[in-house]
């Protein structure tokens, strides 16, 4: 009880001094902030890691405990497991304690932190335990606010140059993962240093509304960044104000096309999703239907009459609306072509049927949505099974899957 009382104690003075020292810590020192801060509770070193851009390896932010470290593969390593899994790992080290736990905001994956008590022969006591992974959760958080004002953990996060047209949308996405009790939803956009016209967006809004949508824009390159962003802004504008899908199509289209007078135009997928009743809604500008999955297999595709591309003005009635309700379980791939057109070894197209099979293996190896796409990502580009020739994005949905659970810190495994 003395020693419970103790971490409480220290814990109220580190996590003061923290929040304290953070108004004015820039990016680039936020690292050896709560590393410094972190001594009071028994941890040095204590080391952050990030998750790079390509998502195969875990970069140490520099600091003066992270010394000459190096990136950390996230296959095969005790600080990927810890990523993968979502698990606080306690390990014996050097008769001492090492701690890796994973850096959520939210549940958003950032990476990972590793904690050392030098000298403790027994394990961690629950109530410290509990501090380290809220501590690392406050890292998180910290880290997200520093990264709106700096490029510092941009920087780190690349392995090389980012062409402009990567610029320009990554800076408009919103995170690659949501996830409330109801349901998951990850994305996946690649090539990630040299993407072009592929952009996805989602909100979670009143009444319990799911907003979800995929572009395409045409062409390569910044040019078709420009569109795309732009159509995007107008999908956000429309979304905002309150409008239905199908009101969005023709806003858009309308949008697209007087400020791109030459022709230039996106394709989209344009969903709602009720997540109370699992009812979804979508319309088609031109875009590859979703692909519906129950029980772990491809059932069909969400057809739907498709409407002309936005920007070209040449629809003559309102969008044809899907409608499908969903069953606890379901999972739904919202993708772009550049998908279905990856080539493998031999020439041959990963195809949608290639694509629903990952889709399904990992279903049934019981992985979340984020962890299915970044197989899905080493599956076409890492393994050489296949190859892209045009931007490749995806949008995964699990409603009522209930692995929702698997994104929050997991049980400590102690060795």
């Amino acid at each position: 009880m003395n020693e419970d009382f103790e971490i409480e104690r220290l814990a109220g003075e580190m996590l003061q001094e923290v929040l304290r020292r953070a108004h004015l810590a820039s990016a680039p020192v936020l690292a050896a902030v709560v590393a410094e801060e972190a001594r009071r509770i028994g941890a040095q070193p204590l080391v952050v890691y990030l998750l790079d851009r390509e998502q195969k390896l875990l970069v140490p932010v520099p600091s003066p405990d992270a010394g000459e470290r190096e990136p950390i593969p996230v296959q095969g390593t005790v600080a990927g497991h810890s990523f993968i899994s979502n698990s606080i790992l306690e390990l014996e080290d050097d008769g001492g304690r090492r701690l890796w736990l994973p850096l959520l905001d939210g549940t958003e994956r950032l990476g990972v932190t590793e904690m050392t008590f030098a000298g403790r022969g027994q394990a961690l006591t629950e109530p410290l335990m509990a501090l380290c992974e809220r501590y690392a959760h406050l890292i998180a958080v910290l880290i997200s606010n520093k990264d709106l004002y700096s490029d510092f953990f941009e920087l780190l996060r690349r392995r090389q140059p980012m062409a402009m047209a990567g610029e320009l949308l990554w800076d408009l996405l919103p995170p690659q993962v949501l996830a409330t009790d109801a349901f998951v939803l990850a994305a996946l956009l690649e090539p990630c240093y040299d993407m072009g016209g592929d952009a996805y967006d989602y909100a979670i809004n009143d009444h319990d509304m799911l907003h979800l949508a995929i572009f395409d824009g045409m062409g390569h390159g910044l040019p078709a960044a420009g569109v795309t962003a732009f159509a995007l802004s107008a999908y956000r504008h429309s979304r905002r104000g309150g409008v239905r899908p199908a009101a969005m199509y023709a806003a858009i289209d309308a949008a697209v096309h007087d400020q791109y007078p030459t022709p230039r135009f996106v394709t989209a997928l344009i969903a709602e999703l009720d997540v109370a009743s699992g009812r979804l809604r979508w319309i088609s500008a031109g875009h590859p239907p979703p692909l519906l999955l129950r029980d772990g297999h491809l059932i069909g595709t969400l057809d739907v009459a498709p409407s002309p591309p936005l920007g070209l003005l040449l629809a003559d009635h309102e969008p044809v609306e899907g409608e499908e309700s969903l069953q606890p379980g379901d999972m739904v791939l919202l993708y772009s072509d550049g998908l279905t057109e990856a080539r493998r070894p031999d020439g041959e197209l990963f195809t949608e049927e290639r694509l629903a099979e990952f889709i399904e293996r990992q279903a049934a190896n019981g992985l979340p949505a984020p962890e299915t796409l970044r197989g899905l990502r080493g599956a076409i580009i890492e393994r050489g099974e296949g190859a892209l020739r045009d931007d490749a994005t995806a949008l995964l949905l699990e409603w009522r899957r209930d692995t929702q659970a698997a994104l929050l810190p997991r049980t400590v495994l102690a060795k």
